[in-house]
């Protein structure tokens, strides 16, 4: 498999506006009627045609930026202004001139911008946004990589934070949207079947008063050199799999020094319950930790799945051959010093992946923090971590962010699938991970730390076909370096790596965040709540501040608080005292009867006006009732230690009860719940279990946390949605 990339160095060669505008109306997209003109007297004879008022534009390849060049002449009503216009564009010009094009002059309030660059990591990509003269001011824009599907198209439109103008606008038609529409496919067609096209810029695409879309001005700039870059052959899934299952491991470069990572990677490996067989290695043998120590793999008695290299760099490529003929498939190199450390590094890197391949082994790293599936108690990792086993599958390029996600993971209760640091990807990229767990069926949730991409177009692929089975959840590191786009052209200048990364998220249904937390808190949520169908919120609170504050962030993140209906304030008058607020939120007013939350949650639940229940404050009580009873202990002797400890385990017992009956709700009514806990301790889970149920309750620590994760889980079923319909259009 091949990436066609373009080279940093390549000559680019501009077309000429009308030459651009031939390819462009050959797909499709309306460009405004122009004729070419050699000359001043020709120009007016054109002008005379096309009827006044007319536009005048000095025509030449290397005439770029027209505008900002002073060759564009509108509104000229009579002969003498052309060619008036027609001198001062030829003294302006120069050699570089080539003609005047002549126009029909088009009034318009609105101008929009669309365009084609190529990124060197996910190929051609679409832009659309705000044009004019203030594109690159306001930089309101928005990008898609091709292919463009009629749902890329409508969300890019969509997606402007100046999209009001695309209605009636100030006495102006709406937007004819088809046009657009077409614009933007027409764009997607000419990336993929003109190759020799490095870019593509129409700006203004003028919008008429009556809606119509046209391109008045337009750039091509073609590249007649591209190189192919090898990348590296896809993993079989199969493979990756036993990755996670090895039977036996040898570990290659054992110490009997407590630190380093020869002997912390055996005693956490041993120390955890893996069922397999161990096998120490080290050239100078003997026993370290009461075991034997064989000189070499081809010394060791039995069949090894894993070998676990922590020896030198220098030393690993020698390893090779005796792995090769003891059968060794799978190699975890957590030895450094290799691409990391400079050219030499790299070149080492590369001989040690062909030399691995033609043995026919699988090398993860270098450079890696490990691997673990507690599944089958298999920690093999540099941190002390032992996260429970789940449905979270997580892969982190840095390996101190991996295993600080599995610390969370383990405090918070959240189930891990499987982890690997994926370290300096040599052989096994991130794109082998994410289809791997694409065909593991205990995967529910793929959670990725992303500092670096190398092969774009595959990793877009196969997130859009994960995507659409499992959620994907990413943090990606390094977002604010500026990527080192050509600037011929205003798409060009506008494009970013944090911009193309992000439209790739978009498409392809990626769940981004921009916090560490923020993955914890989505993989709880999507590992174990069911998805909501909407993003209408009822809202359950203790107290009527914490309701306000919770409809206000709905507004923020793009959820509506519907009004109750009729019925069911009636229902809720039967329950709660006659000055409840009757609104949604529901405010239970801080009543001690501890059944009233059940029977509201059950309501809210089942009415058809919501799509998601957020309970503010019901769980955590248990701490203030403790605190109560320890304060009273130490200064009211007539209540008993026994009243005092039945009270205290009451509130214990409802918490629990109140866990078991969330999560049977949202197995009857396919809703999830968000909970945010009034006070939580250190013991606190952020995922409570109930034996056999497929979904699990979740509670944050804060509502702005809750309501993120539930308009994500919104964004990831909309992203669902849309490629339901695209299969059904």
């Amino acid at each position: 498999m091949e990436n066609i990339n373009q080279k940093n160095d390549c000559h680019k060669q501009a077309l000429n506006e009308n030459e651009s505008k031939t390819i462009l109306s050959s797909y499709g997209i309306p460009v405004v009627p122009e004729k070419v003109a050699s000359n001043a007297d020709e120009a007016v004879a054109i002008a005379r045609e096309l009827g006044y008022p007319v536009v005048l534009k000095a025509l030449g390849a290397r005439l770029m930026h027209k505008t900002e060049q002073g060759l564009v002449f509108l509104d000229l009503k009579e002969d003498n202004a052309v060619r008036d216009a027609a001198a001062r564009a030829a003294e302006s010009a120069g050699n570089d001139l080539e003609g005047y094009l002549i126009q029909p002059f088009m009034k318009g309030a609105r101008e929009l911008v669309a365009g084609i660059f190529r990124d060197p990591q996910f190929g051609p990509v679409i832009m659309f946004g705000l044009g004019g003269i203030y594109t690159e001011a306001l930089s309101d824009v928005t990008f898609r990589v091709a292919p463009l599907t009629r749902l890329d198209a409508e969300d890019m439109l969509d997606e402007l934070k100046s999209h009001k103008i695309l209605g009636d606008f100030r006495g102006e038609t709406a937007v004819n949207r088809d046009q657009l529409i077409q614009t933007l496919l027409g764009l997607s067609k000419i990336a993929l079947e003109r190759p020799d096209i490095a870019e593509i810029d129409l700006n203004p695409l003028l919008i008429s008063r009556k809606g119509q879309v046209c391109a008045v001005d337009a750039l091509i700039v073609l590249m007649d050199e591209q190189y192919y870059e090898p990348v590296s052959p896809a993993i079989d899934p199969r493979d990756m799999g036993a990755l996670f299952y090895p039977r036996s491991i040898a570990f290659v470069g054992i110490s009997s020094k407590i630190g380093k990572w020869g002997h912390q990677l055996f005693t956490i490996t041993a120390s955890r319950g893996y069922q397999g067989d161990i096998y120490l290695v080290n050239p100078k043998g003997g026993r370290i930790a009461d075991r034997t120590v064989y000189p070499s793999v081809m010394d060791v008695p039995g069949k090894i799945d894993l070998a676990v290299v922590t020896i030198p760099a220098a030393g690993v490529l020698k390893l090779l051959p005796d792995f090769q003929a003891k059968g060794i498939k799978n190699v975890l190199l957590i030895t450094s010093g290799f691409a990391e450390t400079g050219e030499a590094g790299k070149t080492l890197e590369q001989e040690l992946v062909q030399s691995a391949r033609q043995a026919g082994i699988l090398l993860v790293g270098p450079n890696t923090m490990g691997i673990c599936n507690p599944h089958i108690g298999l920690y093999c990792t540099g941190s002390h971590v032992w996260p429970i086993a789940g449905s979270t599958a997580v892969v982190a390029q840095s390996g101190n962010m991996g295993t600080q996600l599995l610390a969370f993971a383990e405090k918070q209760g959240i189930g891990i699938r499987a982890f690997c640091g994926s370290g300096n990807e040599a052989m096994v990229k991130i794109e082998d991970f994410i289809e791997a767990f694409e065909v593991d069926t205990i995967t529910r949730t793929v959670m990725l730390y992303v500092e670096s991409i190398k092969n774009g177009r595959r990793f877009m692929e196969s997130a859009l076909r994960v995507g659409k089975k499992k959620p994907i959840v990413l943090l990606k590191g390094g977002q604010t370096r500026a990527g080192s786009k050509a600037a011929a052209s205003h798409t060009g200048a506008l494009a970013s790596d944090s911009r193309i990364f992000d439209a790739v998220c978009r498409q392809a249904g990626i769940v981004k965040v921009n916090r560490s937390m923020d993955l914890l808190d989505l993989s709880a949520a999507f590992s174990s709540l069911p998805l909501p169908k909407g993003n209408r919120a009822a809202i359950m609170t203790l107290g009527g501040g914490w309701g306000v504050v919770a409809a206000d962030l709905c507004a923020e993140f793009g959820l509506e608080v519907p009004e109750l209906s009729d019925s069911l304030i009636a229902e809720i008058d039967t329950i709660l005292p006659p000055y409840w607020s009757r609104s949604n939120p529901v405010d239970i007013v801080g009543e001690n009867d501890l059944t009233l939350p059940l029977r509201i949650i059950e309501l809210l639940l089942k009415w058809d006006g919501c799509d998601a229940v957020i309970n503010l404050g019901i769980m955590g009580r248990r701490i203030l009732v403790r605190k109560l009873s320890e304060s009273v202990a130490l200064s009211d002797p007539t209540y008993s230690a026994e009243f005092l400890a039945m009270m205290n385990q009451t509130l214990i017992d409802f918490e629990k009860k109140y866990t078991e009956q969330i999560i049977q709700l949202m197995e009857t009514c396919q809703k999830p719940v968000f909970g945010v806990s009034l006070l939580t301790e250190e013991q606190d889970n952020m995922v409570y279990r109930v034996e056999n149920k497929p979904y699990n309750a979740v509670y944050y620590e804060t509502p702005e946390r809750a309501l993120n994760v539930f308009a994500k889980m919104v964004q990831y079923q909309k992203f669902l949605s849309r490629q339901h319909d695209s299969r059904d259009a």
